[in-house]
């Protein structure tokens, strides 16, 4: 069994806890990240990324497999091989902190992880990252299993099994010129040169667990008191060449920012 995790319970300090101190990366001033599908190589380190939160998100991690597990994770049949392709992946690329010991790793944070059980669940108590995988079918990526505790307005529900064109179908800007290139960008994706991007939301409360079905009816435009910030990482996986794209969350009050960043912020 996986070693316990100490669960969150209270909203309020689970919103308190969340909430990184600075962004490290300014997406909407970085030529490189501003335009669509923009990406940067990993030069530095691992595409994992450890920050002062880490102990607060994978707590809030393990509430949610355990109280919404049917919503968080999916797995299409025949995905098998990808997701432990995924997993011996994420260990083989964990940064400093971490510590093997035989079928366990500790954590940073001292809690220990068995190595047993359900490739992408088990990946998902050591990093804070969600984890997608997708793998070519026919003229498209499609995405065949995902771990997905930190959406921003979507479910993993209805895009399970879905092509890269019928995922984005909701988001106005993805023009058949922007889906070719995101194609191309997977297409090109090479096991052991990990490349990522960043975007950038409006929020008004800190809450990390926000889906929405495509179908809800439009949200009104929120007061942003935080800016929230997708590191989106993509990396062919060497076994089985899927693709995954993991996605680390930054929640971080506006007024953390530096007067550079809120300076040509889009939000607030």
């Amino acid at each position: 069994m996986t070693a316990p995790v100490a669960p969150a319970t209270d909203a309020g300090n689970v919103a308190l806890e969340i909430t990184q101190s600075a962004l490290p990366h300014t997406p909407w001033a970085d030529p490189a990240l501003s335009r669509m599908p923009g990406m940067r190589p990993v030069t530095e380190g691992s595409w994992i990324i450890v920050d002062e939160v880490y102990g607060a998100q994978l707590a809030e991690k393990a509430r949610l497999l355990a109280e919404r597990r049917d919503h968080v994770l999916m797995a299409e049949p025949g995905s098998e091989a990808a997701q432990a392709d995924c997993l011996e992946t994420v260990l083989a690329d964990l940064p400093p902190g971490f510590a093997r010991e035989g079928r366990v790793v500790r954590r940073p944070d001292g809690f220990r992880v068995s190595l047993d059980g359900p490739p992408l669940e088990v990946a998902s108590r050591l990093i804070q990252e969600d984890l997608l995988l997708l793998d070519r079918r026919g003229a498209e990526h499609v995405l065949i299993a995902g771990l997905l505790c930190f959406p921003a307005h979507w479910t993993l529900a209805e895009k399970i099994g879905r092509p890269l064109v019928r995922i984005h179908a909701p988001v106005p800007e993805y023009d058949a010129d922007l889906a070719r290139r995101v194609q191309r960008l997977f297409d090109r994706a090479v096991s052991g040169r990990p490349m990522w991007r960043a975007n950038v939301l409006p929020h008004a409360e800190a809450v990390l667990h926000r889906p929405r079905a495509e179908a809800a009816a439009p949200e009104r435009p929120e007061t942003a008191r935080y800016v929230r910030s997708e590191r989106q990482t993509v990396l062919r996986l060497p076994r089985t060449g899927a693709v995954l794209f993991a996605v680390h969350t930054w929640i971080v009050p506006l007024d953390r920012l530096t007067p550079a960043q809120r300076a040509g912020c889009p939000v607030g």
